[in-house]
C-alpha cells in the first residue's frame, strides 16, 4: 500500500520575507518598526499642515473661512504643530528602542556607552602585536577594548601537542597560537569561542588531546587550500576585532644551539633542554614572510613585541626574513613587553629583564624598540609558590640596567590577580595605550 503523498510545505511569513531583497525584509511582521515609521510619517504630515496654517500658506483660505478668523486658523495650526512634534519624538524614541534593544550588550550598558566605545576603537591608531603563546593572547584580550585596528602576528613553530600532531600528519602549519589569538580577539563570553578551545580527553579515539579549534582550522585549510584563508574564515565565525596573521606560511623548524655546541630541534625539545641557549634559528633559514604581515607592520602606529616565551614565541617571528627589518624601519612607537616569569627548561638563566633584552637583541642586527614594559608587581604568595615548585622564577625588574642598555623602561604593576602568574590584560593594554597617547602629544 502506497503511503499518501505529503502536501507541499507552504513557507511561513518569515520564510517568505527572508527570500526577499534585504531592504524589503523590514516589512516582516513582528519587528516593531513599521508602526513607528507610520506614526512618524503621520506626525510629519501634521507638522507640515500645522505650519501651513500658522504661516497662512495659499490654498488654506477655506480653513480660515470655516473657522471664522485667521487667529482661529493659527491656533489650529499651533495645535497641529505640537501634535506633530510630539508624534515625531514618540516615533523616534520607539523606533530607536526597537532597533537598539537587540544590540544591547549583556552587561546592560547604555547604548550610548557602547557607541562611544565602538567609535573610539574604530578611530584609534593601528596596533601590531608580535609574539605567541599565552602571552600574546593575554595582551590581545586587553587591547581589543581600545582599538579595532589591531593585527596580531603569531609564531608558527610549535611542534608539540595537538599542533605538532597536525603538523606531522597533515603537513599543516601549527595552529595553536593562531587559535589562541583568534579566541582572545573574540567576545570572551561567546559560546563559539569556548567551543573552539574545547580539548578532547582520553578515550576519544583519533581525537585524544586535540583542540576542536585546531581541527576546525585544519578542516578549513583542506577546504580552502590555504592556511591563511582558513584563519580568515575562522575569524569570520568568531567575528573577531582585528586580524591574526602568521609570520610565514612556510613550514619551519626551530633549532637551538646550546652552550656546549649541541643542538636541540623543535619548540617542545627546547622547552625541555634545561641548558643555556646561545641562539636559536629557523630551518629553513629563509622562509617567505607573509606580505600582509609586513604591510601591517609598515602601516602600524604602535608595534608591541611580546609578551611570550622569549626563545620559542617572540624571537621566531623576528627570524623570518623581512620582519625585523620592517619593524626597525617603522616610525611607529615600539615597545617590548617582558615576560613576568621565567620559562622552566627554556629561560631558566634569564632571571632579569635585561637578560631577556640581550637574548632578543643578539638575534637581530636592528634597533627594534625604544620602550620596555617592566613588571614590578608580584602574584599572590600561593600562586608564586606553585610556579616556583615547577621551576619558574619571577623576572627581576632591573630598570637601571635596562636604561644602561639604551632603552626606556616603563615600570608598573602589571601582574594579574587571578590564579596564574601572568600579565593582567587590562592593566597591560592601558599602560601601552597611555604610552602611545603621551608619545603622540610629545610629537
Amino acid at each position: 500500500m502506497s503511503s499518501p503523498t505529503s502536501p507541499p510545505r507552504i513557507p511561513g511569513a518569515r520564510g517568505l520575507f527572508r527570500s526577499l531583497p534585504r531592504p524589503l525584509r523590514w516589512l516582516q511582521p513582528g519587528l516593531g518598526v513599521k508602526r513607528w515609521l507610520g506614526l512618524m510619517v503621520a506626525a510629519l504630515l501634521l507638522l507640515c499642515l500645522g505650519t501651513a496654517c500658522v504661516i497662512g500658506v495659499g490654498g488654506l483660505a477655506e480653513v480660515t473661512a470655516i473657522l471664522g478668523s485667521p487667529e482661529a486658523a493659527s491656533f489650529l495650526g499651533g495645535v497641529l504643530v505640537m501634535l506633530g512634534v510630539l508624534g515625531v519624538m514618540l516615533a523616534l524614541r520607539r523606533l530607536l528602542g526597537s532597533v537598539a534593544e537587540p544590540l544591547r550588550q549583556t552587561d546592560e550598558r547604555a547604548l550610548v556607552d557602547v557607541l562611544l566605545e565602538h567609535h573610539q576603537r574604530r578611530s584609534d591608531l593601528p596596533i601590531v602585536a608580535i609574539g605567541g603563546g599565552t602571552g600574546l593572547s593575554t595582551l590581545l584580550r586587553g587591547l581589543k577594548h581600545h582599538t579595532d585596528n589591531l593585527v596580531a602576528i603569531a609564531a608558527v613553530s610549535d611542534d608539540g601537542g595537538s599542533s605538532g600532531q597536525l603538523q606531522r600528519e597533515m603537513q599543516l602549519l601549527p595552529p595553536g597560537d593562531i587559535r589562541n589569538c583568534l579566541v582572545a580577539l573574540a567576545d570572551d563570553e561567546a559560546m563559539m569561542a569556548r567551543v573552539l578551545q574545547y580539548r578532547f580527553g582520553n578515550g576519544v579515539e583519533g581525537l585524544d588531546g586535540h583542540s576542536l579549534g585546531n581541527l576546525v582550522i585544519a578542516a578549513l585549510t583542506e577546504i580552502t587550500g590555504n592556511f591563511d584563508a582558513a584563519v580568515r574564515e575562522t575569524s569570520k565565525v568568531l567575528a573577531i576585532r582585528g586580524r591574526v596573521l602568521p609570520a610565514t606560511l612556510d613550514p619551519v623548524t626551530l633549532v637551538a644551539t646550546l652552550d656546549d655546541g649541541s643542538t636541540v630541534l623543535g619548540e617542545s625539545g627546547i622547552g625541555r633542554c634545561h641548558r643555556h641557549i646561545e641562539y636559536v634559528r629557523l630551518e629553513p633559514a629563509d622562509p617567505a614572510p607573509l606580505a600582509e604581515a609586513l604591510e601591517a607592520i609598515r602601516h602600524a602606529a604602535v608595534i608591541i613585541i611580546g609578551p611570550g616565551s622569549t626563545y620559542t614565541s617572540v624571537i621566531p617571528n623576528l627570524l623570518v626574513p623581512g620582519v625585523a627589518a620592517a619593524v626597525a624601519e617603522s616610525k611607529a612607537l615600539k615597545a617590548f613587553v617582558c615576560n613576568v616569569m621565567t620559562q622552566p627548561g627554556e629561560t631558566d638563566d634569564l632571571l632579569k629583564v635585561s637578560d631577556h633584552l640581550r637574548a632578543v637583541t643578539r638575534h637581530t642586527d636592528q634597533s627594534m624598540f625604544q620602550y620596555v614594559l617592566v613588571n614590578d608587581g608580584a602574584p599572590h604568595r600561593g600562586v608564586l609558590g606553585r610556579y616556583e615548585e615547577q621551576g619558574a622564577r619571577l623576572v627581576i625588574p632591573d630598570t637601571s640596567e635596562v636604561a644602561r642598555l639604551g632603552f626606556t623602561p616603563i615600570r608598573g604593576d602589571f601582574i594579574s590577580r587571578d590564579d596564574f602568574a601572568r600579565h593582567d590584560p587590562d592593566r597591560l593594554a592601558e599602560a601601552l595605550v597611555r604610552l602611545a597617547a603621551e608619545e603622540a602629544q610629545v610629537v
